[in-house]
């Protein structure tokens, strides 16, 4: 017996010998390969002795050490030696990585601009929705808070928009909707807080504008409800400035009161329809039955709506407002992280549609009760009055006169004779003069016109220009005719004169 039991003693002891060794092998194999294992690398599980697949393995190591310039170097010399590479999509992926984990204003513009080319150069790979992720992260990581510059957090919500838009079937989309519903939790606070200081300035149009666009654009908003409230309240405040207000008529004034309450009621109405589960819902409660309003109930899938938006937020502890002093970028963690984030282009509500809305209800008030103007009697204008747009002329149609019958207008030309008076002719018929014309017919009822006279022809025409004679004197009877005077011709040249010759040609004189 004892030797048996120690049979089974050694058996057992060595067992355990064999399994020690053996778990020791296993995490020696597992200490020796850990330098192989990349982590990042999606290639890692490749094992190929390729030149280009081993420049690509490097750099990898070496963007994981920290060293992204020498990784940028070994991925550039791979894909200008191996253009063909089977890797070279993820090669050129990587190269927008070692920029955007590299960090710095300057290296995640290059880090945008390659994902932006690798989009355009691979559009349906399925790594192109990861490009477009890290195209939006960029943004992200660049976010200030809610009252510093919003303009990367305008840029994020459009890019995870389009990303969501763009590649709807990847797997990526989960996240890009969280990170979509933290953008616009952002968005949304700005907004708020704008509309939330014009309410304290009692400047209700644009408090209504903002808070309205807030409600609208971004219902998962984690303080929808204080938003809807304070648009009850802005109406509220409109009702009582047109209670207090001098030179208004009693009824205008009870009107315009009754419609800026409706209003508010139906803000308050919708803080306890909507979020029937949120923390300041008894605020819009108080508020109704205060105005003697019906309190409506929520229905069933509001309150399981409600209720999951509420539960899926983080609480802000303290040390996370004491860390968002000192971090730069805004703090998120009472983002909602259930429902669908809203993907389409915000619709903003502005002061003047508001002013607008106003004095249209001003306008109702003041015409309510009032009869209808009843339109003037339209009377059909007679034969020869111009045509109205008013009314209907009650002349008929035109009749188009024969030659030789008259004017047509009502109007006859009369005409002096111009040569002796002859034989009577014999009078034309004439039609009877309408006592309804504008223009009445001058001259004796029946006037013959005479005939037409023929034109005289024009002067001929000449283009010389005729000089008259100098006038010449009048020589009386017996008078002889008076000499010509001679000229004097010693002060003229004249080629009559004798030519000098021989020496007298030196001679000036």
């Amino acid at each position: 017996m004892n030797r048996f039991s120690k049979k089974i003693v050694v058996v057992a002891l060595v067992g355990l010998l064999l399994g020690g060794l053996t778990a020791e092998a296993k995490v020696r194999q597992k200490k020796k390969n850990k330098d192989f294992n990349l982590g990042a690398n999606p290639l890692a599980s490749l094992s190929s002795k390729q030149p280009d697949k081993e420049l690509y393995d490097k750099a990898m190591l070496a963007m994981k050490k920290g060293r992204y310039d020498v990784a940028r170097l070994d991925l550039q010399t791979m894909l200008n030696t191996y253009p063909e590479s089977e890797y070279r999509m993820r090669a050129k992926l990587a190269v927008g990585d070692t920029w955007y984990k590299e960090g710095g204003s300057a290296a995640l513009t290059q880090a945008e601009a390659e994902y932006e080319d690798f989009i355009t150069f691979f559009p349906d790979a399925p790594e192109a929705a990861e490009a477009k992720m890290k195209v939006a992260d960029i943004y992200y990581q660049q976010m200030e808070k809610p009252d510093r510059d919003f303009t990367n957090a305008q840029q994020a919500e459009r890019e995870y928009r389009e990303m969501i838009n763009m590649f709807p079937d990847s797997s990526l989309v989960p996240r890009a909707k969280q990170k979509l519903r933290d953008v616009q939790e952002v968005l949304a606070e700005r907004e708020a807080q704008i509309g939330f200081y014009y309410q304290s300035r009692e400047n209700f149009t644009a408090a209504i504008a903002r808070l309205q666009t807030v409600a609208d654009t971004y219902p998962l908003y984690s303080k929808s409800d204080q938003v809807w409230i304070a648009i009850g309240d802005c109406y509220a405040g409109e009702s009582h400035a047109v209670q207090i207000a001098p030179n208004l008529p009693g009824a205008v004034r009870e009107r315009l009161r009754a419609m800026y309450a409706d209003q508010a009621a139906e803000a308050y109405d919708k803080v306890i329809t909507r979020y029937p589960m949120a923390p300041h819902v008894e605020d819009a409660r108080d508020r109704l039955v205060a105005m003697n309003r019906p309190v409506p109930e929520p229905t069933q899938a509001a309150i399981a709506e409600s209720d999951a938006e509420e539960r899926s937020r983080q609480p802000l502890h303290f040390t996370d407002s004491v860390l968002g002093l000192i971090r730069r970028g805004p703090t998120v963690v009472e983002a909602v992280h259930v429902g669908e984030p809203s993907l389409a282009d915000p619709q903003r509500i502005t002061a003047p549609e508001i002013t607008k809305e106003n004095v249209a209800m001003f306008r109702d008030a003041l015409n309510e009760g009032k009869p209808a103007a009843a339109p003037a009697p339209v009377t059909p204008t007679a034969a020869n009055e111009p045509p109205r747009s008013d009314r209907p002329s009650e002349a008929g149609p035109v009749e188009m006169a024969a030659p030789g019958s008259g004017t047509g207008v009502g109007v006859e030309i009369v005409n002096a004779p111009s040569g002796p008076a002859g034989p009577a002719a014999p009078a034309a018929q004439t039609p009877a003069a309408d006592p309804n014309a504008l223009v009445k017919p001058v001259g004796p009822a029946n006037t013959v016109l005479p005939p037409a006279e023929k034109p005289s022809l024009p002067p001929i025409q000449s283009n010389d220009i005729k000089t008259p004679p100098p006038p010449q004197p009048v020589q009386q009877a017996g008078a002889k005719k008076p000499k010509k005077p001679k000229t004097d011709l010693s002060q003229e040249s004249s080629s009559k004169k004798k030519k000098k010759k021989g020496l007298g040609k030196l001679n000036p004189f």
